[in-house]
């Protein structure tokens, strides 16, 4: 199971976001993309931050009440990104994910966006695997 790769189970055509899109923008692209959050990117594909649900909610409370778009994604985003490599081991990130980290990780290589990787894409690495096990018992 070691040989479990996140390039294998990432999502490559993640929802993504510019620091200075307007948050209805913003909303509007996560509902369609029906993912709970996503990296936010510069011009050259660096990851500079990422914008959850969770995060925007609060903002989002106060746009609704008065009516007026002047927030945007620079407004509520985290800075501090945890990212992966494509070559990371899915078994280390389950590890790292049973505690109470990130439920996406941005997926980078040399600097760049490749993609995202969530809980549940590593669950169906685990479950791929178990279900080979079961096929071919040892």
């Amino acid at each position: 199971m070691e040989s479990l790769k996140v390039k294998d189970y990432m999502n490559s055509r993640p929802v993504t976001f510019d620091k200075h899109m307007s948050l209805s923008v913003a909303l509007d692209k996560l509902l369609t993309a029906k993912q709970i959050g996503g990296p936010v990117i510069d011009e050259q594909k660096r990851v500079v931050g990422f914008l959850s649900e969770q995060d925007m909610i609060h903002k989002l409370l106060k746009v609704g009440y008065h009516c007026q778009d002047t927030h945007n994604v620079d407004d509520c985003m985290r800075p501090d990104v945890l990212t992966v490599s494509p070559e990371d081991s899915i078994i280390e990130l389950a590890e790292v994910m049973s505690g109470q980290k990130p439920k996406i990780y941005p997926v980078v290589n040399n600097g760049l966006l490749v993609g995202v990787i969530t809980r549940r894409d590593v669950l169906t690495a685990i479950s791929t695997q178990i279900g080979e096990c079961f096929k071919h018992p040892v």
